[in-house]
């Protein structure tokens, strides 16, 4: 892991008016992710964990505080050029796939590119080289109502992949899927990891949180602990057992 600094918050505060209230959703938040470093945000409902991912994500800004993403100063930025920042800088995995239903797992994966202006047979070449690294090669012609929930988040990973963006940011990537399929899931994220990238996984789930190395954790709009994990669940020899049993993970 490399110790060049990725992601520095400083002081960052978010706070929305509702009529005459005033909700603090993030106090004061100072956080340091370095490159290459696999990161669980926690943190309970009401916590702050996804005011603070909206701001590592860039689909938000905050009230106050500085926030420097990969050497850029993004707080201020107007949402035209958050838009840029994100398509270039994060790929973003969700709890609902987010993929557009009547569009294949090629196009899907694709619909990145189209912003960043690459022709189409650029795109298409692109597009089948990340399906085929998360195992999907033989799935580009299918829609998501084809395909098991798992390898419609692995589409989903492959589009967040397309642009080698700065840092895969998952949001509950698991939150959809049966304990079989999270394993899976949980393993193509370690092996993204291993090829350098970085990774930032928000969860409420213990036991999702302990495949990171590193565990954020978030009380009432402050970080409440920040350690790094010492007891690391790793998938693979687990993998390893279900296929010794002849599970048959093209279905999953």
């Amino acid at each position: 892991m490399s110790h060049q600094a990725l992601i520095q918050i400083k002081d960052i505060g978010r706070k929305y008016v509702i009529g005459s209230e005033t909700i603090h959703a993030l106090k004061s938040v100072t956080l340091e992710i370095n490159k290459g470093e696999f990161v669980a945000l926690m943190g309970p409902s009401g916590s702050g964990k996804s005011t603070l991912m909206n701001i590592l994500g860039c689909l938000d800004t905050p009230t106050r505080g500085e926030y420097i993403l990969n050497g850029i100063n993004v707080s201020d930025m107007s949402d035209d050029e958050l838009a840029e920042v994100r398509n270039k800088e994060i790929g973003f995995v969700f709890q609902t796939f987010n993929l557009l239903p009547r569009s294949t797992s090629l196009d899907n994966v694709a619909l990145p590119l189209v912003y960043a202006g690459y022709s189409k047979k650029k795109r298409d070449e692109m597009a089948q080289r990340a399906l085929e690294s998360v195992g999907l090669g033989n799935r580009v012609d299918h829609k998501p109502n084809e395909l098991s929930g798992g390898q419609r988040q692995r589409v989903a990973v492959a589009r967040a992949l397309i642009n080698n963006p700065s840092i895969i940011l998952a949001d509950e990537p698991t939150g959809n899927l049966d304990t079989k399929t999270s394993i899976e899931i949980m393993g193509l994220m370690e092996e993204i990891h291993s090829r350098g990238n970085t990774i930032i996984l928000v969860t409420h789930e213990e036991d999702i949180a302990q495949h990171a190395h590193r565990i954020v954790r978030m009380r009432d709009g402050l970080v409440e602990d920040d350690y790094p994990n010492k007891d690391i669940k790793s998938v693979s020899p687990r993998l390893a057992a279900l296929r010794e049993k002849g599970t048959d993970f093209e279905n999953i």
